[in-house]
């Protein structure tokens, strides 16, 4: 069970990232946090089964900041055109990034040969830069997220010609 501490905690998390929404699921708690306007407290909802559903709003400080912008999704293929190609997914929400640092060149690039352990981008998540490696052996065939945008989970960053 969440202590009041903990739910805070929580909530200066989100507050210090780009991520607009949070959703944590165990066995037996769910909660669900989104990020307020400006002067506006963010909500804070848990269940649990052991208790019925709670609502806490706590007042939370925030700062104006321009909302990000999704990178294109793109409409997934038929299965059809599938053949050959796989993707490499988003495993988190979170800022995607090309490189390691704005003067480092950029990990991949289209043409790039890959194996399940190249470091393809990172993807930014509470202040984490987590390294996405590729998880499948092809060449990349297409960039599909922007440089310093909000990815969503699952959403395809690059496109593979598996080998």
């Amino acid at each position: 069970m969440l202590k009041v501490s903990d739910i805070r905690e929580l909530i200066r998390l989100l507050d210090e990232t780009s991520i607009h929404e949070l959703k944590i699921e165990t066995d037996d708690i769910t909660v669900t946090m989104k990020k307020a306007e400006a002067g506006v407290p963010v909500s804070v909802q848990t269940a649990s089964a052991i208790m019925p559903t709670a609502a806490v709003t706590m007042p939370v400080e925030t700062v104006a900041m321009p909302a990000p912008v999704a990178a294109k999704s793109p409409e997934q293929p038929s299965a059809k055109e599938e053949t050959g190609y796989a993707y490499i997914k988003s495993p988190m929400v979170g800022t995607f990034y090309r490189a390691s640092s704005p003067t480092t060149p950029p990990y991949v690039e289209v043409g790039a040969k890959v194996n399940a352990k190249t470091v393809v981008c990172i993807v930014e998540a509470m202040k984490l830069m987590n390294e996405i490696e590729a998880e499948v052996q092809g060449e990349i065939v297409e960039l599909m997220a922007e440089n310093g945008h909000l990815v969503e989970y699952g959403q395809p960053l690059f496109k593979v010609k598996t080998e």
